[in-house]
Parts: structure tokens; sequence; C-alpha cells
């Protein structure tokens, strides 16, 4: 599977499936919001890492896939679970991406103009995840 942009799938989502992903997006924000203001802005900090809509979106991604099978006549669970675990790895890679960026922007932000650390480090977000999906098709 290549990543690809599919324009397409933006009719094909409906606006139950964004609201649940907003509302979803929503409460994690709210909830590391609460954190941080408890236990400090590094502490809060982390947990602005987690991927936000990510649970909403694989569960969605799941229930797509199986009824898309079902509609066919074949029991879609196994497909569903398949294309929820390929999100799951594809949010996996993005994270550690992050954590790339992270790191550039901690290192060089004190040193350097702004828009250029913030260029880098989205560079190295891009490379790394990309790198990362790319090892995994070899490994495979």
């Amino acid at each position: 599977m290549y990543v690809k942009l599919n324009l397409a799938a933006l009719a094909q989502t409906k606006p139950r499936e964004y609201a649940i992903r907003f509302l979803f997006g929503g409460v994690v924000t709210v909830v590391t919001g609460l954190i941080a203001d408890k236990f400090g802005p590094a502490v809060g900090g982390l947990f602005l890492a987690f991927p936000a809509i990510f649970p909403a979106t694989a569960t969605l991604v799941a229930a797509h896939e199986r009824e898309k099978k079902y509609a066919a006549g074949i029991d879609g669970t196994a497909r569903g679970r398949d294309a929820a675990a390929l999100e799951a790895r594809g949010a996996a890679f993005g994270a550690i991406g992050l954590a790339a960026f992270a790191a550039i922007v901690w290192r060089l932000l004190p040193d350097h103009p702004a828009p250029a650390v913030l260029i880098a480090a989205a560079v190295a977000w891009l490379a790394v995840s990309i790198l990362l999906w790319r090892l995994r098709q070899i490994l495979r």
C-alpha cells in the first residue's frame, strides 16, 4: 500500500463521522488541558502528542471496511481489523516523526530563527514518517 491523497474520501465521510472526530478531539484536548493545569505544562505537553482523533478514526475505518464487505455478502470483520491496524501503524510512524520534529525544535529554536527551525522540523517529520513506512515495506 502506498501513501496517497484521496480527496474523494472526503465526500464519502458522513457529517456524523466528522462530528464524532471533532467531539473526540475536543475531549482529548480538554483532558490534556486539565492534566497540564494539575501537573504543569511539561507533563501536559507529553499528552499533546497523543493523536486526538486516532481512536475515532480507527473505529470508523474498521466500520467502513466491515460495511463494504457486508454489502458484498462477505464477513468483513477481519478486513476491518486489518484496516484499523494499518491505520494504527501509520499513526505510530507519524508519532515517531513528531518526536523528530520536537527534538529539532527543542535543540535549534533558541539559537536560530523560528521559521527556519519550523521548516526543518516539518521536513524531518515528513522524512522520518515516510522512511519508517518504506522500511516497513522492505522488511515485510
